[in-house]
């Protein structure tokens, strides 16, 4: 995997930053607190694509591996 999981978890502000998160074909859907908190150019470095965000949600495009990724990050947020 080209990403790297813990490093899109802290660029979206750390585990209490993310209320939802959800995984859509390239992208993962993600409602945090403080949208001030998430970091572009941290997701970049961490392997994503690119950023979308509107509001308190984040749209962060991390390729095919949208699905795997977004399991990871369930599994270690809970």
């Amino acid at each position: 995997m080209a990403a790297d999981v813990n490093a899109i978890i802290a660029a979206l502000g750390g585990a209490g930053n993310i209320i939802e998160m959800e995984p859509c074909i390239t992208r993962l859907r993600t409602e945090v607190r403080d949208a001030s908190l998430v970091d572009q150019a941290a997701l970049e470095a961490a392997g994503a694509h690119g950023l979308m965000a509107a509001g308190n949600v984040a749209q962060v495009v991390v390729g095919p591996e949208a699905d795997t990724i977004a399991s990871y990050i369930e599994d270690i947020i809970g």
